[in-house]
């Protein structure tokens, strides 16, 4: 997948899950604050089980797969 593919899908499923306005407001908040993805990755499910990210992955897929 190119970079412009990459960006362009990427956009568009911010529009799907959050609308135009509301990704606007994401990208921006991103941009405006120093922002370490990683470092926010690895805290994200730290205080979740097993069982309860397997879940969460499960409702997700079922949600997001009909």
């Amino acid at each position: 997948m190119t970079d412009t593919v990459l960006k362009k899908e990427g956009i568009n499923l911010l529009i799907k899950g959050l609308g135009k306005v509301e990704m606007e407001r994401f990208i921006t908040m991103l941009l405006r604050e120093p922002f370490d993805y990683t470092k926010w990755q690895e805290n994200l499910l730290e205080d979740m089980t097993g069982e309860e990210i397997n879940q969460k992955a499960t409702e997700y897929y079922n949600k997001h797969n009909k």
